[in-house]
């Protein structure tokens, strides 16, 4: 079975799944805790996604909106972050759960990256391997002929 097979059968099962993970759940603490606990984890999912994917968001509509992106990179903690929100949103302790993890990813490169200095307004601070020099194009003399 090919990749695409596998993908989809994962995401047809999923909500089944989900079903019987929240039945165990509420089987063991309760049908009100769980729901509690749905519905927490996905305020949760959504304040993750309104502050780490505010940023996230408008640093591809910049690059976007000059229509010379070529490429966008989609790796990092930013991605995984905003995944993580994604997952917690959606209802169910699976995804919770492989959100959960992929937080606790993102935390661990954040934390094992250190801080960062404080940029000044305007100062876009970049790491050394994500920049190049760029020649100048050669400019046109556009001067007028009659100031002579």
């Amino acid at each position: 079975m090919n990749v695409a097979k596998w993908l989809l059968l994962g995401v047809l099962t999923l909500p089944f799944a989900e079903l019987a993970a929240f039945a165990a759940v509420a089987v063991a603490i309760g049908l009100l805790w769980a729901l509690v606990l749905v519905v927490g984890t996905s305020l949760v999912g959504a304040m993750i996604l309104r502050r780490a994917g505010g940023s996230h968001v408008e640093r591809v509509r910049v690059a976007m909106a000059d229509g010379k992106a070529s490429s966008l990179r989609a790796d990092g903690t930013g991605a995984g972050t905003l995944l993580a929100g994604f997952l917690l949103v959606v209802p169910g302790f699976i995804t919770d759960a492989v959100g959960v993890l992929l937080l606790l990813g993102s935390l661990a490169a954040t934390l094992r990256r250190g801080p960062r200095r404080a940029s000044p307004a305007g100062v876009v601070d970049l790491e050394p391997d994500q920049w190049g020099r760029v020649p100048d194009p050669p400019l046109a003399d556009d001067r007028d002929d009659r100031s002579r």
